[in-house]
């Protein structure tokens, strides 16, 4: 079972003093069957009381607020976390069998909630390639499977052309994307076909350096398997989520799984660099913050400063 060290630096950058910053986390790892959280440490700039609570889904949520003036905003989270080997689903049931339990199940909670579709002119357009795909003959793994390799298989992963609000129409007619695109064609795939789905936000461990997304932030997508349970699916990498897939959050979308998101009052330029250190194993003694992975810059579109402005974390997941 590996073992990994993972550090994980956001850090935001204004050039004039702002002030009332409230900021909410989902930077704490799953503690479950599939993966053991052996320490965690969130180190804040300004050492903000930090409160902790369990959201709908599951996920540990972090609130804070910084009332008083400053130009940089730093958020420091340290995890070692051992992840268990993924167990994959049997062939005891039959295809036929499997549907009819999913056809009960995605009617009632909590599966009901990771059926919820989004409005796209594609949809009738993806319809079919999702009519294409699913065979009644294979069961939901099978299908599910075939639908992720679609998505790796006809989608250019490419860098710099979606951001985190690109909508799935957009994505379907680039087709193109990182990691948060390609899980969210995914989702929308897997819902139509009649699969429970929730989108996966986390980290993809190095390794030989064959997979897309290594040493950052990363997204996949579970589904419900009947008679079995959650199982990742990776279509970045047209993989099985396994033992190098640390998650930190489920939600229906990206939006219920954003690692940083905030307000603050001042100017809306600002800068923000994100950085990600992965481990396996002990620490290293040299350890040192490397350079960022992500860094995006908000010019100010000529609005005056202390208006109200509202900013979510553009750490787009690779």
């Amino acid at each position: 079972m590996p073992d990994y060290r993972i550090k994980h630096i956001t850090r935001y950058s204004y050039p004039s003093p702002v002030i009332d910053s409230a900021n909410q986390l989902m930077l704490f790892p799953l503690d479950d069957e599939q993966q053991e959280v052996k320490k965690h440490d969130l180190i804040i700039s300004h050492q903000p009381a930090t409160e902790v609570f369990t959201d709908y889904f599951g996920n540990k949520v972090g609130i804070f607020s910084i009332v008083k003036p400053h130009t940089e905003l730093t958020i420091e989270s340290v995890i070692e976390v051992i992840v268990k080997e993924t167990q994959l689903p049997s062939d005891n049931t039959s295809p036929e069998t499997q549907w009819d339990n999913l056809a009960q199940v995605r009617e009632q909670f909590p599966y009901m909630d990771f059926m919820l579709q989004e409005s796209c002119e594609a949809h009738d357009e993806i319809a079919g390639v999702v009519t294409a795909i699913v065979n009644a003959n294979a069961g939901p793994f099978a299908s599910a499977r075939s639908m992720s390799a679609y998505v790796y298989e006809h989608f250019e992963y490419k860098k710099g052309i979606t951001s985190v609000e690109t909508k799935v129409d957009e994505i379907w007619q680039l087709k193109a994307g990182v990691c948060q695109d390609f899980a969210h064609v995914l989702l929308v795939m897997l819902r139509i076909a009649g699969i429970p789905a929730r989108y996966v936000s986390g980290y993809i461990c190095p390794k030989n350096h064959e997979l897309r997304g290594e040493g950052a932030t990363h997204a996949w997508v579970e589904a419900f398997i009947p008679f079995h349970g959650w199982t990742g699916f990776d279509p970045t990498n047209n993989c099985i989520a396994g033992d190098r897939h640390v998650r930190l959050a489920v939600g229906r979308s990206f939006t219920d799984c954003t690692p940083v998101k905030g307000t603050y009052k001042g100017s809306s330029e600002h800068t923000l660099e994100v950085s990600v250190v992965i481990e396996n194993g002990a620490p290293k003694t040299d350890d040192k913050e490397s350079t960022p992975v992500f860094s995006y810059h908000v010019h100010n579109p000529g609005v005056t400063d202390n208006s109200y402005r509202r900013f979510m974390e553009m750490q787009q997941q690779q």
